[in-house]
């Protein structure tokens, strides 16, 4: 039987559904001074649209 390495990527995610996930970067701008904000947000797939319509 062979030895499976711990840095292996063997069902990563699988707890939380990782693949499910993705990372958005969205823009706002500062009222008061002017200057751009970027925020970073981590959303589920499926409410990708919903946040963005939000914005």
């Amino acid at each position: 039987m062979g030895k499976i390495s711990k840095n292996a990527r063997v069902n990563r995610g699988s707890k939380d559904g990782g693949k499910n996930h993705i990372k958005l970067v969205v823009s706002e701008k500062d009222p008061v001074t002017g200057a751009y904000v970027y925020k970073e947000i981590i959303v589920h797939k499926d409410k990708v649209d919903e946040i963005l319509k939000g914005k």
